[in-house]
């Protein structure tokens, strides 16, 4: 017989909130560490330049350099969580099957394996089930006066 009250329950209700900001945080810093690198490193044309190189249109490179700062920020403050995480998950998913898939699984091989971010697009999904978490911004509208922050609770 399954069980489906909250005595029973095997998550903590207590906890799982600051989980979700932990996840939301890691995985908005993540997202703006890439952008940086295409940005500051790589530069927005050799990112370009790469794209072109295996096959996708240069211009896609600005507009993943664009999503993946507007999304890590989203991600951070806790704006629109379950759909910023939705929005970057073609990211990560594009560069398993443009990039890294063809690399094997292991990160640590040449080009690097598709294992990282594969396990980035089930944080993602995670995410984006979760919710936002503890201490989340909301948008005027959506429950809460723009900018308050909120208690422990996803939404």
């Amino acid at each position: 017989m399954v069980q489906t009250n909250l005595e029973t329950a095997m998550i903590d209700y207590r906890t799982a909130p600051y989980a979700a900001l932990l996840l939301r945080v890691s995985l908005g810093i993540l997202f703006l560490a890439h952008a940086g690198l295409k940005f500051f490193v790589f530069t927005p044309a050799g990112t370009a330049k790469f794209f072109d190189s295996v096959g996708l249109p240069p211009a896609l490179a600005y507009v993943t350099i664009a999503v993946e700062v507007l999304g890590g920020t989203a991600l951070i403050l806790g704006l629109w969580t379950r759909v910023a995480a939705v929005v970057v998950l073609p990211i990560v998913l594009g560069a398993i099957f443009t990039v890294h898939g063809a690399a094997g699984f292991f990160f640590t091989n040449p080009h690097g394996g598709w294992e990282f971010p594969a396990f980035w697009s089930i944080a993602l999904i995670v995410q984006a089930l979760l919710g936002d978490g503890a201490y989340a911004l909301r948008i005027a509208g959506a429950d809460n006066s723009v900018g308050r922050l909120t208690g422990a609770h996803s939404h």
